[in-house]
């Protein structure tokens, strides 16, 4: 490429080439960018010597301090002056960047013109502004629905309370066969719709309890080997009449500390949630194991289950609001969604993992209190 096309392509490109003659002093180089005239009162042609910051760019003053010592090591790459801005003759404003480098033991100086660049830089930080306030926007107004959802379905659920009372009440009138049996499809029902409801309330009010206090004094923290123990004890029975068994794992150290970072009823509650999956989701005669171990600074619980697995579509979506399997109708997908916010607000972590023999490990790990991490979430809540 020749210099006289290499100056014209820094003219068009609004780039001003100045080679450092002495301090403060600098010959124009190639062609003369049009801008430059809009701020010299004499004309300025290529060749022409000019004095920096005496002249026309008084910012340069403190930048060139620099370059100087810049060119004085021949330091490689360039040495940037950051946006800054100029007024010309007319009081228009500029917008220019400087760069010192060194290039065949000559020692040069540009001026680039950011007009265009920075309107353009402005227009987007603008729009994502605007884009921030309309996000702002919809998510209150989604926070408006959630809460309007919340009261309805709590309604609901009162009314529904007062249905199972009088289902309760006919228990004691002396029906006949066909009505007790009807009467017991009705209960089902009524349990089936009042569970639905529970959940979608613990999902809605999940946001806020997750926001709540925990623990993280050893005293007051929850054990998780109990919380297992009772969460076993208590689903028993209904594993039972499925035909199935719910166990601890063999190998738990019973003498362990066991204590997390968390609150003792909602970790009941994850647990149970994960227990109950597992259930929902295991054919009968199957075991689901339910699994303790150490891990560093945290404790690790798995549940472990002898269904058919989930595919690596739905592994993508479980612990998101409304996610739930194939072919579980009357379930609206929020118990694994409670357990994911609850986990990360302790600090800890859950997650799903196909078994090589076949089923599926859902776990989760908290920190143990005393830990780095549980000393890290009495400073950031």
């Amino acid at each position: 490429m020749s210099e006289s096309l290499t100056a014209d392509v820094f003219a068009a490109l609004n780039i001003l080439v100045l080679e450092r003659l002495n301090v403060g002093s600098f010959r124009i180089t190639g062609t003369v960018p049009n801008w430059l005239r809009s701020f010299c009162r004499r004309g300025v042609t290529s060749g022409m010597e000019i004095l920096i910051p005496e002249e026309e760019f008084t910012f340069l003053e403190n930048f060139l301090i620099d370059a100087e010592e810049f060119w004085e090591h021949n330091a490689e790459d360039k040495l940037k002056s950051g946006l800054w801005t100029e007024k010309d003759l007319t009081g228009k404003e500029y917008y220019f960047e400087a760069s010192a480098i060194s290039i065949k033991n000559q020692n040069i100086l540009l001026i680039e013109s950011l007009d265009g660049e920075y309107k353009e830089i402005q227009s987007i930080i603008q729009k994502a502004r605007e884009n921030k306030l309309i996000y702002q926007h919809l998510l209150k107004e989604n926070q408006k629905k959630e809460v309007l959802i919340h009261c309805i379905i709590h309604d609901i659920a009162g009314q529904l309370s007062g249905i199972n009372c009088c289902l309760a009440l006919l228990e004691f009138e002396n029906l006949t066969p066909k009505g007790k049996e009807r009467l017991q499809i009705g209960q089902k029902q009524s349990i089936k719709q009042e569970m639905l409801i529970r959940e979608i309330l613990d999902a809605f009010s999940a946001e806020v309890q997750s926001l709540e206090a925990f623990t993280v004094d050893v005293d007051q923290a929850p054990d998780a080997l109990i919380s297992i123990q009772e969460v076993i004890e208590i689903l028993t029975p209904t594993f039972i009449l499925n035909k199935m068994r719910l166990l601890l794992a063999g190998n738990i150290d019973l003498t362990a500390d066991w204590k997390v970072v968390g609150d003792k009823s909602r970790l009941d509650r994850v647990i149970s949630n994960l227990a109950e999956n597992a259930l929902r989701h295991s054919p009968g005669g199957s075991v689901v194991t339910v699994g303790l171990q150490q891990d560093g600074e945290y404790v690790l619980v798995t549940v472990n289950d002898e269904g058919s697995g989930v595919t690596p579509e739905m592994a993508q979506h479980l612990f998101q609001k409304f996610s739930q399997g194939r072919g579980r109708s009357g379930r609206v997908g929020l118990g694994l969604y409670f357990c994911r916010i609850t986990v990360e607000r302790w600090g800890g972590q859950i997650g799903y993992s196909p078994r090589p023999e076949g089923g599926s490990r859902f776990w989760l790990r908290l920190p143990k209190v005393g830990s780095r991490d549980a000393i890290n979430r009495v400073f950031t809540r």
